[in-house]
């Protein structure tokens, strides 16, 4: 695949959106959706890039403001000296800036979507998805009471979902656990911890042993791989990284220490959907099964998750759920499942794009930065 045409610029947008009720992880609670958008804009199509930082940095060092700044003032007018638009050009033009791994995922996400919707191939096929769709998990914050959560959960099961996802953290994790599995029996069921524990909590986690998990996700620190390698020693359930990995080279180096024996991946943690797909070799080499994380996505988001869900190595359920868990009203036409599936989009890029209107009323700031 090859094309001539330019960059003429990035347009970014900021937007706010409502959630359908709060999200709850050991982070803190989120009632609405900051995040910035990209346009791309070439000399033969545009394309949309997601940025998946908070508004806050909690779950990692960047954050929406943040973002915004290093994108307008280092990441954009770095690509002003490409000869073309070529995904393979970005990482490589933006290496010289320090982590900013979310920013420089949206920018690249951005650029490849303009440069596969010139070229009228599905991001999907430029990852190389083997499936047409993919099954669909979803994540359950923690809530007030063990009743609010049975009811929760039983209401996405209802929806079709093929696993569920528990958020804990040390006071919510094991009666949580216990009571969707008193209620529910013999579901996929996997917990993620978001780095609330540590070493010292150990006879905690190995109680969630007794409850056949898939996995339980970051139990600790994103810097402590050394600690989850021995924690690991004393569990049952497989240990899998998220936050931890933020590379192929982190993913390859935890496995090899035996910190984790499945891996979430989220292409905007590591920088991009091409690393994304590096960390996905790197495990598939070593036989590590691989999921992919979400981040609250937009429709933007979601379709390129989807996408990035379909690759060969995926082998669990990923958090592809449907626009309406987290949205009234999506800035795209709504992803939803169908019989637990959520379909991979076959249109160029994306495959979707935002509604002009709806897009509109939740932009709360818009800049170009022209290029060309």
């Amino acid at each position: 695949m090859s094309t001539t045409a330019t960059l003429k610029g990035i347009e970014l947008r900021r937007l706010r959106l409502p959630l359908v009720a709060p999200f709850r992880t050991s982070f803190g609670t989120q009632t609405t959706k900051d995040v910035v958008i990209l346009r791309a804009v070439t000399s033969e199509a545009e394309g949309w890039g997601e940025c998946v930082a908070a508004p806050h940095p909690l779950y990692a060092s960047e954050y929406v403001e943040a973002a915004m700044t290093t994108l307008r003032e280092f990441l954009v007018p770095a690509l002003r000296d490409l000869p073309h638009v070529d995904v393979n050009l970005v990482a490589p033009a933006l290496a010289r800036f320090r982590g900013h791994r979310m920013s420089k995922a949206a920018l690249e996400m951005a650029v490849w979507d303009a440069e596969l919707r010139g070229l009228g191939v599905p991001l999907s096929r430029a990852l190389g998805a083997v499936a047409t769709s993919v099954p669909a998990g979803v994540s359950v914050s923690i809530m007030d009471t063990l009743d609010e959560l049975v009811t929760a959960v039983g209401a996405y099961l209802a929806d079709g979902y093929r696993r569920i996802k528990l958020k804990i953290e040390p006071g919510w994790d094991v009666s949580a656990v216990a009571a969707v599995r008193e209620a529910f029996g013999d579901v996929a069921l996997q917990v993620d911890a978001n780095t609330a524990y540590t070493l010292a909590d150990v006879d905690q986690l190995r109680r969630l042993d007794e409850f056949g998990l898939l996995l339980i996700e970051q139990p600790m620190a994103e810097e402590d791989v050394l600690g989850h390698a021995e924690l690991a020693r004393h569990l049952r359930t497989p240990i899998c990284l998220d936050e931890s990995i933020t590379s192929a080279r982190a993913a390859a180096d935890a496995i090899r220490l035996g910190a984790c024996r499945v891996v979430n991946i989220k292409a905007g943690r590591v920088g991009g959907y091409l690393e994304a797909r590096r960390v996905h070799d790197v495990c598939r080499a070593h036989d590590v099964p691989v999921w992919c994380g979400g981040m609250v996505e937009t429709g933007l988001g979601r379709a390129a998750n989807a996408a990035l869900a379909a690759l060969p190595g995926m082998l669990l359920p990923g958090d592809v759920s449907a626009s309406s868990r987290f949205y009234r009203q999506d800035i795209t036409p709504p992803l939803e499942l169908q019989g637990g599936f959520m379909p991979v989009p076959t249109g160029p890029g994306l495959g979707v794009e935002p509604d002009p209107e709806i897009l509109e009323s939740v932009t709360v700031h818009t800049e170009w930065l022209p290029l060309g």
